[in-house]
């Protein structure tokens, strides 16, 4: 009884940080955020935290939405695992009778076109089930395109509609598809102890106080819930601070980022960026020209986003020469943003860098983060001049690097691999001084193999950090020209590498 009390006290605690996570966005100068709703009367199971906009936001492609609708699923256990048939089943959201599914329908039936409902969980997608393949890396919502890719129910895909069509009693894919078209899923999210962490964080950041890390419990989850037992569960900026002060919380003055001016670029968006926004006029927006992480149709890298990111970043240079960088955006435009800060522009940059531990943190090239060099061969293919470069950290990249070398390089002649001693993994890079020597270690490697092969180009195919290469693309003198290859990680096109800009 004591075990399941304590479950469900910090159940609620997860909800509480969440909640706190969106309410201090309508401290910030840039937000959108209006009104910010802690267990909402409605709808229900999408009722634990409700945001609302006063702009439309886009939220992948040409999507804007004025209001996102959170079921929230806390577990003890980090090794929880769930599929497709979950999602029809009451008991997986501690229901008695309706599925998350369901109330999902329910939902959208009764709020408003712009409306998305989020299902934001600690447990993780089971690799093996086919749910695992149908949330993009994008936004986290259901690849439609993929599960509505064949017509009948024999397939995969078909046997998972299926599945959602028969629970729903719908008659057609049709009427199963804008039902879907709104959901997010946040699967394997941040524990109790990193949530502690960000809320504290952030609570600096807009001018409230932060609780004691040596206290066992923590002052922001006791306050949410004491809040809605007033009834006091709708927030804007007003009242927001009024209750603060009341509380004892606040302070009024915002302690600023170490970088003198936020910057941001987003070629798509995330749930984790949303916490650290810059004003519009330092941001560089281009997920409209994409739809999830692929170009438009028409739209090229080269003409169409390498002067916009390029400009941006120059401009932003002549306002300051000490920056703080949030980027949601595509590997590639982060080694173009590092070929513009290069390591003589005179810059000073931190990186907003997203991690398993630790959520969003700032890396820097002097941050005095340390660990261990990688381990880089150099495997020669023929007499062929240019240099294919597979840049392992966070995963292998080495099988699909062959294969589209093999299809489509015939000019490579050497295969450089780079990776940890120990294998590929989430937790490789400690920060942003080891990710900029490892950085500089890499480049170093590239220009002695391009000794014999002058002029040769460099072919980057890579699963890292994008701040590993930012810190990669700052050495871009020394071993240009480059061409960086974005990975199809949705199975959307090719399930393979695709070329993006060629940077002389």
């Amino acid at each position: 009884m004591a075990n399941t009390t304590t479950a469900i006290h910090n159940g609620f605690n997860y909800q509480a940080r969440i909640f706190w996570l969106h309410a201090f966005k309508l401290l910030r100068p840039e937000t959108h955020v209006h009104e910010v709703i802690f267990e909402s009367a409605s709808p229900k199971g999408f009722d634990d935290v409700v945001v609302l906009y006063d702009t439309p936001i886009p939220r992948g492609g040409t999507e804007r939405i004025t209001e996102e609708c959170y079921q929230i699923k806390w577990h003890v256990s980090a090794g929880g695992r769930f599929g497709f048939e979950h999602l029809t089943d009451p008991q997986f959201i501690s229901a008695k009778s309706v599925s998350l599914l369901q109330r999902l329908r329910d939902a959208v039936t009764r709020k408003p076109d712009g409306s998305a409902f989020v299902f934001l969980t600690t447990d993780r997608i089971a690799d093996s089930d086919p749910l695992s393949g149908l949330i993009s890396k994008n936004d986290h919502s259901i690849l439609l395109e993929k599960l509505f890719s064949t017509r009948t129910d024999n397939s995969l895909m078909g046997s998972v509609r299926a599945c959602w069509r028969k629970h729903l009693k719908l008659e057609s894919d049709q009427q199963l598809k804008p039902i879907l078209s709104k959901l997010r899923i946040f699967d394997g999210y941040r524990s109790l102890e990193e949530l502690r962490q960000e809320v504290n964080t952030n609570a600096v950041a807009v001018g409230l106080k932060p609780d004691n890390d040596a206290r066992s419990d923590f002052r922001y989850d006791d306050l949410a819930q004491k809040l809605n037992g007033r009834k006091i569960d709708t927030f804007n900026r007003g009242n927001l601070v009024e209750v603060a002060k009341e509380e004892g919380l606040w302070v009024g003055t915002p302690i600023e980022p170490v970088g003198s001016l936020l910057i941001a670029i987003h070629s798509f968006l995330g749930l984790a960026t949303d916490l650290v926004s810059a004003e519009p006029d330092n941001t560089l927006h281009l997920n409209h020209l994409f739809r999830q992480r692929y170009l438009e149709e028409g739209r090229e890298w080269q003409a169409d986003i390498k002067p916009l990111v390029e400009s941006f970043l120059t401009d932003m240079a002549h306002r300051s020469s000490d920056l703080r960088l949030v980027m949601n955006a595509h590997a590639s435009i982060a080694y173009l943003a590092g070929t513009v800060y290069h390591v003589k522009s005179g810059i000073h940059l931190e990186l907003m860098q997203k991690g398993i531990v630790g959520g969003l943190r700032a890396w820097c090239a002097d941050d005095r983060t340390a660990g261990d060099a990688l381990k880089i061969t150099n495997n020669t293919l023929g007499g062929s001049p240019d240099i294919a470069v597979g840049i392992s950290i966070t995963q292998s990249v080495e099988a699909h690097m062959q294969r589209y070398i093999d299809a489509s390089l015939p000019s490579v002649g050497h295969m450089v691999t780079a990776m940890p001693h120990s294998g590929p993994g989430q937790q490789c890079i400690s920060g942003g001084q080891h990710s900029s020597k490892l950085a500089q270690q890499l480049a170093q490697f590239i220009r002695e193999v391009k000794i014999d092969n002058f002029g040769a180009t460099v072919h980057v195919f890579a699963a890292c950090p994008n701040s590993f290469l930012f810190y990669l693309g700052q050495q871009h003198q020394g071993i240009g020209p480059v061409i960086v290859y974005e990975f199809d990680f949705d199975g959307q096109g090719n399930k393979g590498y695709q070329p993006s800009f060629l940077i002389e």
